[in-house]
């Protein structure tokens, strides 16, 4: 029995989650550009969940703007924050902030928040995606344009899901009403 107990104990050593990350900062430590020059403060997003999605224009995945805003109408008042971080680590946006948010309001209607033109990969990418990572594993890593990355009322990492992950799938509606 001792021997079970043993061999299970290492494997699961092996196969820890990112649940047991030893959090040394949390969201709310982080502040990060808004797309018309204002900060963005994490902590004024305390016991709100936030769904955090890096966004490009020329993407075959741009179309999920629709449906990012049909969460944040739906969520918004029962404390979900829908964050759009325009990205060009893909090579898919625009050059600059004004075309970014004119894209967005003339195309799909936006009106949840938009960070700055963002690196989210990478040694140059923004401090909050390099936490990410670090707290839970390469997943939350984008690997391409339109991943998400599920914040919990308690300022960490919940979930991650793919670019081709639909925002009002139900695996991420789940998710979010779980963490509401």
């Amino acid at each position: 029995m001792k021997k079970v107990i043993f061999i299970f104990s290492i494997i699961m050593f092996f196969f820890k989650t990112p649940a047991t990350a030893n959090y040394e900062k949390k969201i709310y430590d982080f502040s990060i550009e808004s797309i018309t020059g204002e900060t963005i403060n994490f902590k004024d997003y305390k016991n709100k969940v936030i769904l955090i999605v890096n966004t490009a224009s020329y993407c075959g995945f741009t179309k999920q703007y629709d449906e990012l805003q049909e969460l944040w109408d739906l969520y918004k008042e029962k404390g979900l924050i829908v964050l759009g971080v325009p990205s060009n680590s893909f090579n898919q946006e625009k050059n600059n902030n004004a075309d970014i948010k004119e894209f967005c309001e003339v195309n799909f209607n936006i009106n949840f928040p938009l960070t700055t033109l963002t690196e989210v990969k990478g040694k140059d990418a923004h401090e909050l995606f390099k936490w990410a990572k670090k707290n839970h594993g390469k997943l939350a890593e984008p690997k391409w344009n339109f991943h998400k990355i599920l914040i919990n009322k308690e300022g960490k990492v919940q979930d991650t899901f793919a670019s081709f992950t639909k925002p009002t799938s139900k695996k991420i509606i789940k998710a979010i009403e779980n963490s509401l």
